[in-house]
């Protein structure tokens, strides 16, 4: 599966306490697939499935750092390339009997357009805050 950069995320803007990171639209990411975000903060891939509901993860899986955004996209799961490991795409979890996190990045979806909220990361260490409204 191809990886693209989308973008460099732009300026910050802050609605209500969340500041939120346009990066792009939905139609960038293709369906059961991914996109690469560059942050400062490093890679995020943006994942969309069947049901064209966006996930935000550190591009790098918690086993041995493979690029998940070249990872098979299935339901809400993505498996690394490297060595098929199973990450929740809502959480950045690896699914049992495999165990570790990679970060998860909120997102926000109005209309087309996704943002992140970048500065609601928790990268390498997984967690979003419940920013995003995923459980």
């Amino acid at each position: 599966m191809d990886s693209i950069i989308m973008e460099t995320a732009a300026p910050e803007t802050a609605i209500s306490e969340i500041a939120w990171t346009h990066v792009g639209s939905i139609d960038d990411i293709p369906v059961l697939g991914s996109r690469v975000v560059r942050t400062a903060q490093g890679d995020i891939a943006l994942f969309r499935t069947a049901a064209d509901e966006i996930f935000a993860l550190e591009d790098s899986c918690p086993h041995k750092n493979g690029p998940l955004s070249q990872g098979i996209v299935h339901g809400r799961r993505v498996t690394c390339p490297l060595h098929g490991w199973v990450i929740e795409l809502a959480t950045g979890e690896a699914v049992a009997p495999d165990e570790g996190r990679t970060g998860h990045v909120p997102v926000r979806v109005e209309g087309r357009g996704v943002s992140l909220a970048l500065g609601e990361a928790k990268l390498s260490r997984g967690g979003c805050r419940k920013a995003c409204g995923h459980v």
